[in-house]
């Protein structure tokens, strides 16, 4: 049956960052749309295409032509998932806003429990996994890793085991519009918003056809996204690491200059010179790769390009 409604200012609005899942989208909407009628609130779905390869834009429209709720942004070409639902909140016009992931993995079923948590007065509602048994071990492994190594080195407590799906008051979403910082890792950004939050925990699914675009070496970068973008702590390591250093060599100094004065000229050794040289130049490297890193991203800042470009919108409407 199509569903011609489309209000102008929903109560909620679901983000939908996508890229490639054409697989999934009938399963993802026949579960999502039965969840959102069931709420018997008003509602819009914001689905951002981010430069797919596959038909993910076509049965988007399709999907459209039978419920104009659905509203599609497509981007010019890929930009990445944090950019993609970037550029779905800036459209959304909910009281309260949700991104969720395509793939079924955070269970639609749980935004009724994050909405009566709205009601009740919380500013945000995070929806923490509990349950990340359908996840390889690897991957469980190096999440927990990630989440230790952030609550030592960040400067804003991120929570464990939570993602982008949360649901987000008006105003919480408004100051999130203020930022446009260009390496953009959403998950901190969130945090550093602060807010009355409530917390909601579910057991993650498995995906519900496809394959994820997230690989480990993806991972590995957006998790040293993560560490870069809300830490100092990478830079000033290395100023304590050159104190303790320089106090090093003033010992070793001093037993060589004893040493001498006490047994003579000692011939040195060409295997410890060697150790030392490649030790303190490997040191220097990893020392300039991190400065690397900081002034990557102060390049990409200074240029001031627009986060994302849109190719064209579908039921969105023109600021």
């Amino acid at each position: 049956m199509v569903n011609n409604t489309s209000p102008e200012n929903p109560v909620i609005s679901l983000v939908v960052p996508m890229f490639n899942e054409s697989e999934v989208l009938s399963a993802f909407f026949d579960r999502v749309v039965g969840v959102m009628n069931g709420l018997h609130e008003s509602y819009e779905i914001i689905c951002v295409n981010d430069g797919s390869s596959d038909d993910t834009l076509e049965r988007l429209v399709a999907e459209r032509e039978r419920d104009s709720r659905i509203k599609i942004v497509d981007l010019s070409r890929n930009f990445g998932k944090e950019l993609a639902l970037t550029a779905g909140i800036d459209c959304a016009l909910g009281d309260a806003v949700i991104p969720i992931d395509a793939d079924l993995q955070d269970p639609p079923e749980i935004i009724p429990d994050m909405v009566a948590k709205w009601r009740d007065g919380y500013e945000v509602v995070l929806a923490v996994r509990e349950d990340r048994s359908v996840d390889s071990f690897l991957k469980r492994n190096s999440a927990n890793w990630f989440y230790s190594v952030m609550a030592r080195l960040g400067e804003i407590p991120i929570p464990s085991n939570a993602g982008d799906f949360r649901l987000m008051d008006r105003k919480v979403v408004e100051s999130l519009k203020l930022i446009r910082e260009r390496t953009r890792f959403m998950k901190g950004l969130f945090a550093w918003l602060g807010y009355k939050t409530a917390v909601i925990h579910f057991t993650r699914e498995k995906r519900v056809a496809g394959e994820s675009a997230w690989k480990y070496w993806k991972l590995w970068n957006f998790a040293l996204e993560g560490v870069v973008s809300f830490s100092s702590i990478p830079l000033r390591i290395w100023s304590y690491l050159g104190v303790l250093t320089s106090f090093a060599a003033l010992v070793y100094m001093l037993v060589i200059v004893t040493k001498t004065l006490v047994l003579g000229v000692d011939v040195p050794g060409y295997a410890s010179l060697m150790v030392v040289i490649l030790f303190f130049s490997g040191i220097n490297l990893i020392c300039l790769g991190v400065i690397g890193e900081y002034l990557g991203r102060i390049f990409i800042e200074v240029k001031q390009r627009p986060l994302y470009l849109v190719r064209e919108t579908y039921g969105i409407k023109s600021e």
